[in-house]
């Protein structure tokens, strides 16, 4: 049995390691410069605004959450993915959300719309299909850019408990409009060429990383309310309730790595063929089917989804008088979607287990892998070829990803039940659960993957040489 000791001396031996081979550390070296780049980008402010009036109406918004007087917000949850720069209105204010938008309709679109299907098997057609994600990212920019230069000229208007101690725009109007979307939109692009240079020449996904550096870049703010909670002068919480926060933290991690990991192996036989002239050997191999295949998308879609109601029912209560039935009505539905309330919780969950099944119906070809299954040969044990296979493999996939929709409905409900009963911080309780652990475990484990195949090329033991999750190859 390995102690916690020699654990943690194979990690930074390995650490070590990865700076002894020159590739590798010239790939992190490229990758750390890049991502501080990325963090200049979220804390250089548009020309025009006062970030700092925003930064100080942020932080009240966060005490009074802090203090259970206002739910968790929208507005600080995409604050968090950005780093930072909404709340400082930073070049990177949009962050890297419009160019992963665009990259999913088009993976959706590849899957609905033949040309594009036919595109994407054919030479080069990948490469032309990330062509049109980039320029629809482009326009994703420009409206989405054109919409948040509306909005910060009247932020109290926009952003529900809101409260602002000055003027945020100093010289509101069309120009100014026009300024700040072309501002918003460089930085995006900008965030999204430092991802693609991450990929290609770099340690990761980029894209990926970019995400996560700007989640961990508020760590240091929910370090200090965690420790502020219990050991400081206005403690609110006992000693022994951080223990049980931060077990929970690790058994969290260590849920979302098992369930990242989890696979159903289904056993594959070959027979033996000839083809050309050749004789082929048979075989035995497995299909890996992924329990969470969906990954953390289903809590993106239906998180960005439920922005809206709330904000088009808060704008038609607006309208109307004050007072007359339609306010109210439309008051009352703003009020019970509002983030983090019953009903809100009970449509996010319904939206994370549609969007596991759609992203599954759109992304997992069952008849694609059948027949290619049956063109070389291989067969599942038990059953036969073809259309039996197609239903096998639906109806396996089926109830797997039932348990993973479970996962990550209760994973995306983890910091609004922490905020709501246990009056925990929102800062604090989404680095305890929801879409950042999701994310910022997956990106980690992909990075520590990349890593170990550097190390295990020249003969080094990886991060993940001992203690492998079961379901793991």
């Amino acid at each position: 049995m390995i102690s916690v000791s020699d654990t943690f001396r194979n990690f930074f031996t390995t650490l070590g390691n990865c700076f002894t081979i020159p590739e590798l550390r010239s790939r992190l070296f490229f990758t750390m410069v890049l991502l501080a780049v990325t963090r200049l980008v979220a804390i250089i402010p548009v020309p025009g605004l006062d970030g700092e009036i925003l930064a100080n109406a942020f932080q009240e918004l966060r005490d009074k959450e802090a203090k259970a007087e206002g739910g968790p917000s929208l507005l600080g949850l995409y604050s968090l993915f950005t780093g930072g720069a909404l709340e400082r209105c930073g070049l990177a204010s949009l962050g890297i959300m419009p160019y992963i938008s665009a990259t999913i309709i088009l993976q959706l679109m590849t899957a609905v719309m033949p040309g594009l299907s036919k595109l994407a098997r054919e030479e080069g057609g990948r490469t032309k299909i990330v062509q049109y994600g980039r320029y629809l990212t482009v326009l994703l920019c420009l409206g989405q850019g054109f919409v948040m230069a509306m909005g910060w000229e009247n932020p109290e208007k926009v952003f529900q408990g809101l409260k602002l101690d000055g003027e945020l725009v100093r010289d509101p109007g069309l120009w100014y409009r026009i300024q700040t979307m072309l501002m918003l939109t460089t930085g995006t692009l900008l965030l999204m060429w430092l991802g693609e240079q991450i990929t290609e020449r770099g340690v990761g996904n980029g894209v990926s990383l970019v995400i996560t550096t700007g989640i961990l870049a508020r760590a240091d703010q929910a370090i200090g309310e965690f420790w502020g909670m219990f050991f400081g002068d206005t403690a609110t919480h006992g000693g022994f309730f951080a223990i049980m926060l931060l077990a929970m933290l690790l058994a969290v991690v260590a849920g979302v790595i098992a369930m990242t990991q989890a696979q159903r192996k289904i056993p594959v036989q070959y027979a033996q063929r000839t083809k050309g002239g050749k004789m082929y050997q048979g075989g035995s191999s497995f299909m890996p089917l992924r329990v969470n295949y969906a990954g953390v998308m289903p809590i993106i879609f239906a998180q960005a989804i439920l922005m809206f109601p709330q904000a088009i029912f808060q704008f038609l209560a607006g309208v109307f008088t004050t007072g007359t039935f339609l306010n109210d009505a439309f008051s009352t539905l703003a009020l019970k979607l509002n983030y983090g309330s019953p009903w809100f919780l009970v449509l996010e969950g319904l939206m994370i287990l549609f969007f596991s099944y759609f992203w599954v119906a759109t992304q997992f070809n069952e008849r694609q892998i059948a027949d290619d299954l049956k063109k070389y040969g291989g067969y599942i044990p038990g059953i036969r070829p073809g259309d039996a296979t197609m239903n096998f493999l639906h109806h396996a996939m089926s109830r797997i990803t039932l348990a993973g929709a479970i996962f990550l409905m209760v994973i995306a409900i983890i910091p609004t039940l922490l905020n709501n009963w246990m009056n925990i911080p929102f800062s604090v309780a989404t680095f305890l659960g929801g879409t950042s652990v999701l994310i910022s475990v997956g990106v980690m484990l992909d990075t520590m993957r990349q890593i170990e195949s550097h190390l295990m090329m020249r003969h080094y033991d990886g991060f993940l040489g001992k203690g492998k999750v079961r379901g793991r190859s």
